[in-house]
């Protein structure tokens, strides 16, 4: 089946406050070096389409953008298939372990801590089960070799339970419903919602075709960056034909290989869940740690239009816009990275890690993954985003 018409659609209706897009926890997010850079990021090149691609009524991408954001499913059950692929360096673990203790500093000590726990995401493939029955009642399951995380928030209790530990974590909030969401974003969904608010006139957005996405006939929505310089590729969005909701999210760089991310439903009833699903005792013998009151809930916003993972970074000064913009910020730290001989072993193995580069600016260490590239001056700048190396030393030169 060929592509559906294209329109390049800017500036498209994604102020609607529409709750569904609102109910997010950042307390509860993946680190935002993954997520808000993802979030809005996300492509997949093209694949050609299939021989069973549903034949579903033609609709151009405006229409379709219009439907996702009129689309509030509150009733839903189904296994999600997460894979991220940063193309970090194989640290034996050693990753997981730094984002884990990182996210820690500011958590309560608990292995169910979801600031601890659910970095795990940052890397490999997983499977995680998903619920939902209106504003106040949501599971995620991250489910592991012989064991199982939850997350469930219910009214106004939060529970964090890690199997293999047998370790509970307790919130609460203040303001249960609308304002309140307890899981990460994790699925097609909270990616698109975020995504679509990125599309401005550095955008081009098409309809390129249909597809099946768990036993349901779907439209497939792409989004192209018009800017060279951004190590983007496009963002693909599987829109469930019927309700509108994003069954499928997936994200690879430019430069193509496999995807950086790519979260899809494998299974999903749009029925609801039983009432069961979302009670909580914690099992005998369990220990359980007492997490602060959330006075409110924070609202997850990496994805603003025109920021990227610059929006991500608070108190980041933002240079250029789009898919091109970069976050940079000074950490007052002079002398740059303990790299090479002046930093040891932890030296050797930073500039391992690390291409040296100079210009006007002086000098700097620039450091990538497949998606983002980050530059740390000798001086203590920092200059990060979806963007090349070279583009990193350019905003460096102008910004000395």
């Amino acid at each position: 089946m060929a592509p559906y018409e294209t329109d390049d659609v800017a500036g498209a209706a994604h102020d609607e406050d529409r709750p569904s897009a609102r109910r997010k926890a950042a307390r509860y997010a993946v680190p935002v070096a993954v997520v808000g850079v993802a979030a809005i990021t996300i492509g997949l090149v093209p694949a050609l389409a299939a021989s069973g691609d549903p034949d579903l009524p033609k609709i151009t991408a405006q229409q379709l953008i219009e439907k996702i954001a009129k689309s509030d499913v509150q009733q839903l059950s189904g296994t999600v298939r997460f894979s991220t692929d940063l193309g970090l360096p194989n640290l034996g673990g050693l990753e997981g372990g730094l984002a884990s203790g990182m996210a820690k500093g500011d958590g309560d000590g608990s292995s169910a801590d979801p600031q601890s726990k659910l970095t795990e995401l940052v890397s490999g493939t997983h499977t995680l089960r998903v619920a939902e029955n209106g504003p106040d009642k949501q599971k995620l399951s991250l489910l592991e070799s012989g064991s199982e995380y939850s997350l469930i928030h219910d009214g106004k209790d939060v529970w964090g339970y890690d199997s293999k530990s047998n370790e509970v974590y307790h919130s609460t909030a203040a303001d249960s419903g609308k304002q309140h969401r307890a899981e990460p974003p994790a699925t097609p969904k909270d990616f698109a919602d975020e995504a679509l608010k990125s599309v401005d006139d550095t955008t081009a957005v098409t309809v390129d075709g249909t597809e099946r996405v768990a036993g349901r006939d779907a439209y497939k929505l792409l989004i192209t960056p018009k800017q060279s310089g951004t190590t983007v590729g496009a963002i693909s969005i599987a829109v469930d034909a019927k309700t509108g909701m994003p069954l499928k999210f997936t994200l690879t760089p430019k430069s193509g290989g496999a995807a950086v991310l790519d979260a899809g439903f494998t299974q999903v009833s749009f029925s609801a869940p039983g009432a069961s699903t979302f009670d909580f005792t914690p099992p005998k013998g369990a220990k359980v740690t007492e997490g602060k009151q959330e006075h409110k809930a924070p609202r997850h916003e990496a994805g603003k239009p025109g920021g990227g993972l610059a929006q991500g970074m608070e108190g980041a000064k933002v240079l250029g816009k789009g898919w091109t913009s970069i976050a940079t910020f000074d950490t007052g730290s002079r002398g740059g990275l303990p790299t090479g001989s002046k930093g040891g072993d932890l030296g050797g193995f930073l500039g391992s890690l690390g291409d040296q580069v100079s210009g006007s600016f002086g000098k700097g260490t620039v450091f990538s993954t497949r998606l983002v590239n980050a530059l740390i001056t000798d001086d203590g700048k920092v200059y990060a985003g979806a963007v090349t190396k070279e583009a990193l030393v350019k905003a460096a030169d102008e910004g000395k």
